[in-house]
């Protein structure tokens, strides 16, 4: 900073973002950075899961009127469906927060989460506060509201009935809440949620209804800046959620958006329908904190910050950026004689300190620093990169880092650091000449695992760690490095980048992927969870898979602990890892019977005195980072009594979501993967039943076309069962006889719902399994999804069910004669139950895939 203000902490700027979109560069990145110089204003809204968010608001607010925009979701959607691969659960979470971060990174605000655990679709909040502690959650969105400081909250959702989902419902609720209570000091303490704030202004989101809002605003606005409008950029945003499958059209031309005043500290006296502004009534001038300010020169600096900031959109000049340092720094040595904040002194003065006062200066002086900063390092063409030579280091190891500065402006640079701690005092410089580059060779460690902050530990609905109100792009750790920049020997700013390693491949060309910190060894077994028939003689192989994250090689021993009734053909294998990335695959041969019920195998690996017991599962999409999700070396064995007919030979075609098939084939079933694109060509003679995967047919358009083949198949003596699809399935020539669906679609969201069996003698609920109410205990998330409404009297209906207060449904699971064949429709959540080992799912699906053949023997 300028002369007055000191030198800005390290740390934090470290942590801050500068406010400028990852998409943009040069001189529209500046123009940005300059033209929201002086904006001094805050919204947070307020949803449940990642794809709530309204985009539109969103990116009108951030990046058209450069308000400083906040988004909270109460969860990471780890509940949802997953259109792009088979992760569940928190994998998915991990995916779709990715995503998150991804949209803001294209419309520009910060992104914050509570620690709730998104454990599936609920229809009240009764539901919902049953697995999320409701003050704990309050608490989290208290943190958040006392941490951004917004002048305005948005809630997604009205919270009420009408919101449908439980989840949102709730989220509206807590978003009112804590605009009440966010200032009670009472009820939430300064030392566990921070400085009490009392947002001005609070709405509810209205988005296209103009009979339910008091104030529009046209978000598709066009920006002749960045070329586009702010509805083609909320477009690009809303469709980071891919796995969701929501791809959204980049619009073009007027969007209306409004929202609904719900609750005002300001301007009580104005009607909402008469606002024209989310800020109506709020003092945005930086006039406002005069009051807090009585030091002579630091209120004299605090009058000249709205005409230092004029002074800095007057010189703008997209061909000549380096004509801004040095209205930018006269800028930056008023914020810092305005509120030390940076350096933790207070801003406002001891004598009348009004903690409102003191919170809302120093938010809007820090978020100022950001965007002065930001524009300096642009203008002043400086631009670093810090590289290391792999990809993964083992954990404490020494990262090699090359840094690069490059000078890429008209004017001499000084650069001082590396920064390593808080500093008050510049570095001893080096002079960097324009076109020239310092080239720099460090040493960096990171100290523990690189993963998904949150994922320290879950409690039912709840996550243990609460994030500290922080934005998540701040709560990851990553190794990182610092220089001080003084393009003009008198202000500095502080350039940070974080240590990536970068390759150039065949066809993507160049690829950059964060540097992380991971197990000298890892140890991973194939799944968390596999069946076998109980009391049947199990002879697989259990492969342990290893690698390492060492330079140098390593002997590693490898033994594995077993459940009673099974034996290994060796106690323990001792293998060599020969240097960095080396891999193994360690084979045990396991025999044996074990009794109903579940069980455990474990790896442990042991080298150089340590132990090593876990592994991670890579998430690697295109369009988000990529992430490791670790877990322990254990594989739970769900022991099934199950009868399997020896002559079923089954055809897969896997859908949405979807790891049922390999759960099936340890159970002894005879399965043949085929995907949906070659189920057309394929040879379904040597098959018994067929299978179609959850919301294959949304997800694969040309099975649609081999449906006539399907048919033609069970016709003939076959059995085509068919997991449950969404809308698409009522339309003609989906299923053989036609159902509906009501909208909202039916569905059973409590998994322990009671079930009665509608005639006990139906074949599929008789043979080969005998199928009993105690066959529905321990079912996860959900019973059945898209349950159709009505159907064709072929169609039998062999189960009932439905939350309490409910009208029963019988479209679970719905049996039809087909030809000499049978046509089975479950609108069953099997996709959630067998990769979670619910015995009772298991026998009943395979009942299903033997639905209208002979019953033979077993076939382990």
């Amino acid at each position: 900073v300028g002369v007055g203000g000191g030198v800005l902490s390290a740390a934090l700027l470290l942590l801050a973002p500068h406010g400028v979109a990852s998409q943009e560069r040069g001189a529209i990145a500046l123009g940005q950075a300059v033209r929201g110089l002086g904006v001094n204003t805050r919204v947070l809204m307020i949803g449940a899961h990642p794809d709530d968010e309204d985009t539109n608001l969103i990116a009108w607010l951030s990046r058209g009127r450069h308000v400083t925009t906040g988004y909270l979701s109460l969860t990471r959607g780890d509940g949802g469906q997953n259109v792009i691969g088979n992760e569940l659960g928190e994998a998915l979470g991990v995916i779709r927060a990715e995503e998150l971060l991804a949209a803001r990174q294209v419309d520009g605000a910060l992104q914050y989460f509570t620690r709730a655990y998104d454990f599936g679709f609920t229809k009240d909040t009764a539901d919902t506060f049953g697995h999320w502690q409701r003050d704990s959650i309050l608490g989290d969105v208290v943190r958040v509201v006392r941490a951004f400081r917004p002048h305005v909250i948005v809630s997604v959702f009205s919270g009420t009935t009408r919101d449908g989902h439980g989840q949102h419902q709730v989220s509206g609720m807590l978003a009112r809440e804590a605009y009440d209570v966010a200032g009670d000091t009472a009820r939430f303490s300064t030392r566990t949620h921070g400085a009490p704030w009392a947002a001005h202004k609070f709405y509810r989101a209205a988005r296209g209804n103009a009979q339910a809002g008091t104030l529009g605003m046209n978000v598709g606005e066009y920006s002749p800046l960045l070329g586009e409008s702010f509805g083609e950029i909320a477009g690009r945003s809303r469709s980071q959620h891919k796995s969701q499958a929501f791809g959204a059209l980049e619009r073009k031309g007027p969007i209306m958006n409004y929202v609904r005043r719900e609750a005002t500290r300001v301007n009580e006296s104005l009607p909402a329908e008469s606002e024209g502004s989310l800020f109506d009534g709020i003092d945005t001038t930086w006039a406002r904190f005069n009051a807090g300010i009585r030091d002579p020169r630091r209120r004299a600096a605090l009058d000249s910050l709205p005409a230092a900031f004029a002074a800095v959109r007057s010189a703008f000049d997209p061909f000549a950026p380096e004509r801004l340092l040095a209205p930018l720094a006269r800028a930056s040595s008023l914020l810092g004689w305005i509120c030390p904040a940076m350096l933790g002194m207070p801003c406002t003065d001891a004598r009348d300190r009004d903690p409102a006062m003191e919170g809302d200066l120093s938010a809007s002086i820090v978020n100022a620093h950001w965007r002065v900063l930001g524009a300096i390092e642009l203008a002043s063409g400086i631009s670093i990169e810090a590289t290391a030579p792999r990809e993964t280091f083992a954990i404490g190891a020494r990262i090699p880092v090359t840094v690069s500065i490059y000078n890429r402006g008209r004017d001499t640079v000084t650069i001082g650091g590396p920064l390593t701690r808080a500093t008050d005092r510049l570095p001893s410089g080096r002079m960097v000449p324009p076109g020239g580059v310092l080239r720099d060779s460090l040493d960096v460690t990171l100290d523990s695992l690189t993963q998904p902050w949150w994922l320290t530990g879950r409690r039912g609905g709840m996550f243990l760690s609460p994030g500290r109100g922080l934005p998540a792009s701040r709560l990851e750790p990553e190794p990182s490095v610092a220089y001080l920049v003084s393009p003009d020997r008198v202000t500095m700013t502080t350039i940070s980048a974080p240590v990536m390693f970068r390759f150039a491949d065949d066809v993507r060309g160049e690829i950059q992927r964060q540097v992380v910190a991971v197990p000298a060894v890892a140890v991973a077994l194939d799944q968390e969870v596999q069946y076998a028939p109980a009391q049947v003689e199990v002879d697989r192989e259990v492969p342990v898979h290893l690698r390492s994250a060492d330079l140098e090689t390593r002997a590693v021993r490898v033994t594995l602990s077993l459940p009673r009734g099974l034996t290994a053909d060796s106690a323990s294998r001792t293998v060599s890892l020969a240097g960095y990335d080396a891999r193994h695959t360690v084979t045990f041969r396991v025999r044996g019977r074990i009794a109903a019920g579940e069980h455990r195998i474990a790896a442990l690996a042991e080298s150089n005195g340590e132990r090593f017991d876990a592994g991670s599962d890579l998430i690697d999409y295109d369009h988000i980072r990529r992430q490791r999700v670790y877990r322990p070396a254990t594989t739970t064995i769900t022991a099934v009594d199950v009868r399997v007919p020896a002559t079923l030979r089954v055809a897969y075609v896997p859908g949405v979501s979807d790891n049922v098939a390999p759960m099936l084939a340890q159970l002894g079933v005879s399965v043949t993967v085929i995907p949906a694109a070659g189920i057309a060509r394929a040879d379904l003679s040597p098959f018994t039943t067929v299978v179609i995967g959850p919301r294959a047919y949304d997800a694969n358009p040309e099975l649609v076309n081999a449906n006539p083949r399907l048919f033609d198949f069970a016709r003939a003596g076959g059995t085509l069962v068919v997991q449950y699809g969404q809308y698409e399935m009522t339309r003609p020539g989906y299923t053989p006889y036609p159902i509906t669906m009501a909208r909202p679609h039916n569905r059973v969201t409590h998994e322990d719902a009671p079930v009665t069996l509608l005639d006990g003698d139906a074949a599929v609920l008789r043979a080969p399994n005998r199928i009993t109410r105690a066959d529905f205990a321990g079912w996860v998330q959900e019973r059945s999804l898209y349950m159709p409404r009505t159907f064709d009297e072929r169609y039998r209906p062999v189960l009932e069910m439905s939350d309490p207060g409910e009208q029963p449904h019988r479209g679970a699971v719905l049996v039809a004669p087909l030809g000499r064949g049978t046509y089975v429709y479950t609108s069953l959540a099997f996709f959630r139950q067998l990769p979670a080992g619910v015995p009772g799912a298991a026998r009943l699906f395979v009942n299903l895939l033997g639905a209208g053949q002979p019953v033979g023997g077993n076939a382990p």
